[in-house]
């Protein structure tokens, strides 16, 4: 397959949307819904988001959900973006001028910087949309969390790299400061697990509290602040610790939580990479490798099928081909395996990408879901097939 016809399909698609667009999450932002009473209620908050997410036919504009941004997808466009200024300079491709891309970067950064949630120690974000969590959670729009603060942040200190202004220095390392202070901390016998948000549990994910390790690590990096570099190791000695001894991770701790998944472990490896890279510990290698020898051969088919779960092909859900380029790209290990790579990025494209050019969010098994999310899809796959391209043209 043409990745970099496809690549410009994906692009243009999201330029035109100016990069707005819907949530699998996001059918509370309703305002037929949010004018009823029905509002009040856990209960039908979660029946009324599960609805929207699992319908395949998309009923948000009949319903008044907007198109909106995600600062999530805004993270992950921006390192896209970076990443296509990095071929734009030493590449043979081109995805416009150096100064269109520059320009892209620049108004990326300021909508992230626009949209911070406000009233914590540092800079952070959160979603665009009301979420009411099957454990009876409630989190209101704007509540930032350590997810999308961290892939914020890294987009931000992407484009620092870049465009060199300090505006967009200060505001990507005192996230460091929210991982710090408004995370809450359930201790461990080794280590301590960092919350998925302030004030409101969910205090047993692995994989958040690996991205607020990396997250940490990578502003160790710029300040050298050994604070951050001793709280980052102290979650993944207790992430690393839960590792089970066939290298994988359940998605947390709860009874609720004891699922395997391929996106998540693929997080789980890029933040421990990362975490090695920034701090130059490598203490956490074996983990690194059981892990990867684990995610290699439990969730990719021979033709390239990119499974969901360990023991589970369907749902196909587009973040686990584009997390798995992601971290064949950010572990280094991308020429080892090229060739599953390459299987798995065709599949991807000739399956699940819209003559449109957009991707389509999952396959089930007797049909396919082709609402055109922007966070969830879009941004993901933009970002997966920069860094396979680039990956291809700079760094191969």
């Amino acid at each position: 397959m043409d990745v970099i016809s496809s690549f410009k399909k994906v692009k243009n698609y999201c330029e035109n949307e100016e990069f707005k667009g819907w949530d699998p999450y996001d059918g509370l932002n309703s305002k037929i819904f949010q004018a009823t009473p029905l509002k009040k209620s856990k209960f039908a908050r979660l029946a009324w988001i599960q609805f929207f997410k699992r319908n395949p036919i998309n009923l948000r504009p009949l319903v008044n959900v907007p198109k909106e941004y995600n600062p999530k997808g805004l993270g992950l466009f921006l390192t896209g973006y970076c990443n296509l200024y990095q071929i734009a300079l030493y590449g043979n491709v081109r995805f416009g001028t150096q100064d269109e891309i520059i320009e892209k970067i620049n108004h990326l950064a300021n909508l992230l910087i626009q949209l911070q949630s406000e009233g914590y120690s540092g800079s952070c974000w959160g979603y665009n949309f009301d979420w009411q969590a099957r454990g009876g959670l409630y989190f209101p729009a704007e509540t930032p969390n350590v997810v999308a603060t961290t892939f914020a942040t890294y987009g931000l200190l992407d484009a620092y790299s870049i465009l060199d202004k300090e505006k967009i220095k200060n505001t990507a390392v005192t996230s460091a400061e929210f991982v710090i202070n408004d995370l809450s901390r359930t201790e461990k016998k080794q280590g301590f697990l960092f919350s998925y948000a302030p004030k409101f549990g969910n205090n047993t994910v692995y994989n958040a509290s690996l991205l607020g390790s990396k997250l940490l690590a990578r502003v160790y990096s710029i300040t050298n602040e050994e604070t951050y570099k001793h709280a980052a190791k102290q979650s993944v000695m207790a992430c690393c610790n839960a590792q089970n001894e066939d290298g994988s991770w359940y998605y947390g701790e709860l009874p609720i939580q004891d699922w395997i998944d391929s996106f998540h472990t693929g997080f789980n490896l890029e933040a421990l990479c990362d975490y090695q890279k920034y701090t130059e510990d490598r203490s956490f290698e074996d983990n690194l490798k059981k892990g990867f020898q684990y995610y290699l051969e439990n969730f990719f088919l021979e033709d390239g099928t990119p499974k969901y779960y360990h023991n589970e092909v369907y749902p196909v859900d587009i973040h686990s081909p584009a997390q798995f380029l992601i971290t064949l790209v950010k572990t280094e290990r991308f020429e080892e395996h090229k060739e599953l790579g390459e299987r798995v990025c065709n599949w991807t494209i000739e399956n699940m990408q819209d003559e449109d050019g957009y991707f389509y969010y999952q396959i089930k098994r007797l049909f396919k879901n082709k609402i055109p999310y922007m966070r969830w899809s879009q941004a993901w796959m933009f970002c997966a097939l920069s860094y396979y391209l680039k990956n291809e043209y700079v760094d191969g």
